[in-house]
């Protein structure tokens, strides 16, 4: 599921439960009906009793991990494929170079050593 529809889902529920604070609010208010505020007291002890009455079930360590990586990689922006080609190319471009360097390195210090000791290895 998209970003954007797990954010609409939430800001739907949070909005309905704050119409339903605001209709208990309003109903208890009324000072002529009592029936409605009990409605309205009770439906929202009943919400918050169904929320308590839940067992705190903890997960395992792995089911967790792997219940974290996959909220993870739905975060990710994923490059297109121009993208992914340029990042590519300065990859293997800049192995290139680092590598061109470590063999110029390593030439150098062969060159020292046999100069030093007149060995050849």
């Amino acid at each position: 599921m998209a970003k954007k529809e797990r954010q609409r889902r939430s800001a739907r529920k949070a909005r309905s439960a704050e119409r339903a604070a605001l209709e208990a609010t309003r109903a208890a208010s009324q000072p002529g009906s009592k029936e409605p505020a009990k409605k309205a007291d009770a439906s929202v002890a009943q919400t918050s009793a169904k929320k308590s009455e839940k067992p705190a079930k903890k997960p395992g360590r792995i089911r967790s991990y792997f219940r974290d990586v996959k909220a993870e990689m739905h975060r990710v922006v994923w490059p297109d494929r121009n993208e992914l080609k340029s990042y590519s190319v300065a990859v293997i471009v800049m192995l290139i170079v680092f590598g061109v360097c470590v063999w110029l390195v390593d030439t150098g210090f062969v060159a020292v050593l046999v100069g030093f000791t007149g060995l050849r290895g």
